[in-house]
This record gives structure tokens, sequence and C-alpha cells, in this order.
């Protein structure tokens, strides 16, 4: 990355694990969105130990309603996006952008009732070229930071990072709490906010620290470790890719501490760009409550993070 932009630890590893399944994923994970999709609808609880459960992460409260604001000064919003990062953003086999931020920006603009543009960026150019007004809106699964907050305004989270569990499929857990762990092995990136976290909750559990995602998944499949603790969004691709083998499961739920795990996903605008942040926060809790932000989440992650 270039200094440009300052990137949390717990991106770098949703990044790199990205980066490992991109083209398998590009090609393959939207064969299955439809019948993902179905499934959920018609079964919302799926038991542990047979597969993830199909949760859609909402960060809106249905109590608190936004007021529609004075939506007459927009009259088109230029999104800027990454150029690899899938399955959030890609180039599509047309050549143009797709992905999940990229479906999501175009819903929130037909939401608000705007036209809209979609501009793909190498990722550590984006704040620069929001700043220099090339663009009005970056939605590029930025990482909240109060490094970035400095330079840049955020609407709410779209999503959260969390951390989970993973254990061997015949093994999985359907809840973790610290004296469940006691003399367990668990293995975690060495030096990463996750692995501080084991340190000060689940102090009974045997820790193994791994130098990255490869090594610490392969020592679950070859029984090294009990269980395995990381960011859930790559972790929930590689239980649902080819790499796994099919060996793995989530145990328990998500863990979204902000402390450990950030802030968050938002959208960046222009510091001060009122207008249009409070416009997007109306648009993305609309959406949330017709139901098309659980649609479109559905169509990405058959397997949930959360």
């Amino acid at each position: 990355m270039q200094p440009q932009i300052t990137v949390s630890a717990n991106e770098r590893l949703i990044r790199r694990g990205a980066a490992t399944l991109g083209c398998l994923l590009a090609a393959g994970w939207m064969l299955g969105a439809g019948a993902a999709l179905d499934r959920a609808r018609a079964q919302t609880t799926v038991e542990t130990t047979t597969a993830a459960p199909q949760a859609v992460p909402g960060f809106w409260d249905p109590r608190h309603r936004p007021d529609r604001p004075d939506l007459s000064r927009l009259t088109v919003i230029r999104f800027l996006t990454e150029t690899d990062y899938p399955p959030f953003n890609y180039t599509g086999p047309d050549g143009n952008p797709a992905g999940f931020n990229v479906d999501l920006a175009r819903t929130l603009c037909e939401e608000i009732k705007v036209t809209c543009t979609i501009q793909m960026r190498r990722f550590e150019t984006l704040v620069d070229a929001l700043s220099s007004n090339r663009g009005d809106a970056i939605i590029a699964s930025l990482a909240v930071t109060p490094e970035l907050r400095k330079r840049i305004d955020f609407t709410d989270p779209y999503y959260r990072t969390p951390a989970r569990f993973v254990s061997r499929r015949d093994a999985a857990m359907a809840e973790v709490r610290p004296e469940y762990l006691e003399g367990k092995k668990v293995g975690v990136i060495a030096g990463s906010a996750h692995e501080a976290y084991l340190k000060v909750f689940f102090t009974d559990a045997e820790l193994h620290g791994y130098p990255n995602e490869e090594t610490l998944r392969q020592a679950l499949r070859q029984n090294e470790v009990d269980l395995i603790f990381g960011d859930a969004i790559s972790l929930a691709f590689w239980i649902n890719g080819t790499d796994s083998e099919s060996c793995c499961a989530f145990s328990g739920g998500p863990f979204i501490e902000s402390r450990y795990f950030g802030e968050g996903i938002g959208i960046a605008v222009k510091r001060g760009n009122d207008v249009l942040r409070q416009a997007l926060n109306w648009a993305l809790f609309r959406i949330w409550e017709k139901g098309r932000y659980t649609d479109l989440w559905l169509r990405y992650f058959s397997v949930s993070p959360f």
C-alpha cells in the first residue's frame, strides 16, 4: 500500500484472503447465488453442525428511522471503487465494474432516484481522488479509522469485518465461550488483532501463532489445532471454496468488538459534504428496511461471515 491511505491490520487480512481466492471466486460464487437465496428464505436457521447460519448483518435500528433529507441538490453521484477485490469489487465479463459494493451503489442511487456513475481506481489512490473532486463517494470496503476520519467523512457502517472461530466440521460448536476452550489448541495469526483479543478474553486456551493465513488453515486441516480464529469474511470464502476440501465450519457466532476489529466499513465522502452523507445514510436504511440489502448480501455470501 502507498502512504496515502492508512489500512488497518484487520483490513489487510481481508484483502490478502480475497486476493488468494480472487479468480476462483469471480468465476464461481455467483453460480450458487439463486440457490443460496432460496435456501436462506426457506430456512432461516441452519444448525451449526451442518452449515454456517445464513445470517445477514444489520446495523440499522428500526426505532431510529432517519428523516428523509432534501435530495433536490443531488443530480449525480460519482462513486469510486477499487479495481480488484472480489467479490466486493472486480471487473465483470463485460468489462464493467461489478461486485457487492458496485451493486450496493447502484441500489442506493435507485433509492435516491439520482444518476450514478462508478469509476474503478487502484485502492491506494481513492482518497486522493475524492479529495481532488474526481469523485463524490468511495464505496470500496474502506475501513473507518481515526486516521481517515481526519481526512474524509463516513456514512454509518454498512457492514463489519467480524472475527470468528473455525473448527473441523465434525467438531463444530454451536456456541463458543472462554470456558469451553480451556485446554483447547487455538490457531491465530501471530501479532494480529485476533491474537490480542484471544490473549485478553480466552486466557485458558492454548494459543498457537502462525505467520499467515495459509499456514493457519493448514494447521486446522491437519489437526494440529482444534480451532482457528480470524477474519470471518476471508474464512467464509475459504470454507466455501475448494482449498478447504469441505473440512471445516464456523463454530459459534461473530465477535465485533470495535477496539480490536474496527468500527466497520462505511461509504466515504468529502469532509463537510453532509448533504450526500445524510442522503446515503437515509438510502442505506431504506434498502435495509425493504429487504433489498438482505437479498444483495445473500447473493454474494452463500456462507455468511455472521
